[in-house]
Formats: C-alpha cells, sequence, structure tokens
C-alpha cells in the first residue's frame, strides 16, 4: 500500500477534517507548497487562500483564510483561522462580500484601513474559487 499523510484541520471553532490522504496543496505566505509523504518537517504560517488534497482519485477543496501548518514525515495539521468546505460555502454572499470589498477599497485610504478591505477580498474571491471547483 502507497504511503499516506493524515491531514487533520482544526479552527477555533471545530474539527474540520481528519483524513488519510495522498498529497496536500496549501498556500503559505511565502506562497502555495505542495506535501507528500515523507516531506521534510516544517513549520509555517498560513495565507488566504485555497487548500486541496488528494485522496484517492478524487481532489478536495477548501477555504482558509490564515493559520499555521505543521508537517511532519506522516502528517499535516493546519490549525486555521477560518476553513470552509467547498459545499459549506454560500457562494451568493461570498459574491457579495467581493463586491462590497471592491468598492472600499481605494487608493486613497489608511494604510490599516486598505489592508482591511484587501484582506477581504482575499477572502471572498478564495471562497468563490472553492465553490467553483466544486461545480466543475
Amino acid at each position: 500500500m502507497a504511503e499516506k499523510l493524515a491531514l487533520q484541520i482544526v479552527t477555533p471553532e471545530r474539527q474540520v477534517l481528519m483524513e488519510q490522504v495522498d498529497d496536500v496543496i496549501l498556500p503559505s505566505v511565502n506562497g502555495y507548497m505542495g506535501i507528500l509523504p515523507g516531506h521534510a518537517p516544517l513549520l509555517a504560517q498560513l495565507d488566504v487562500g485555497e487548500v486541496s488534497y488528494l485522496a484517492g482519485n478524487q481532489r478536495h477543496y477548501l477555504a482558509v483564510s490564515g493559520g499555521f501548518v505543521e508537517v511532519l514525515r506522516r502528517s499535516v495539521s493546519i490549525l486555521a483561522t477560518t476553513c470552509e468546505k467547498a459545499e459549506e460555502i454560500d457562494l451568493e454572499r461570498a459574491q457579495k462580500s467581493k463586491d462590497r470589498a471592491e468598492r472600499k477599497l481605494k487608493p486613497e485610504l489608511p494604510e490599516a484601513d486598505f489592508q482591511r478591505f484587501e484582506a477581504r477580498l482575499k477572502r471572498a474571491i478564495s471562497r468563490i474559487q472553492v465553490t467553483r471547483r466544486l461545480a466543475s
């Protein structure tokens, strides 16, 4: 039997996932990284984006918004600020959130406000992308 990774994803509110998987792709603050069984141990900060994992012949997608990941030889533990499975996301609500953030995101805003609306926009886009993957 091929080696697998034990993938665990938790948020402050709940355990989102605990599954044996073939690989994991996740958004770190330094860019997306792929994790296979036997990966070198590491600890990294997560960015807003998509987490995907392969279980059997099916790729699954989740939207995350920050947190940390710990990678060991046979396990990946994601401690996410928020995490939603594609089927949990309300596409209409995510689209409205994206539209609001785009309207409010102006270059003349104070830096703190600009960063807040930029983060909201990134989260909304990530949620929309994950939801659209479910439909395809």
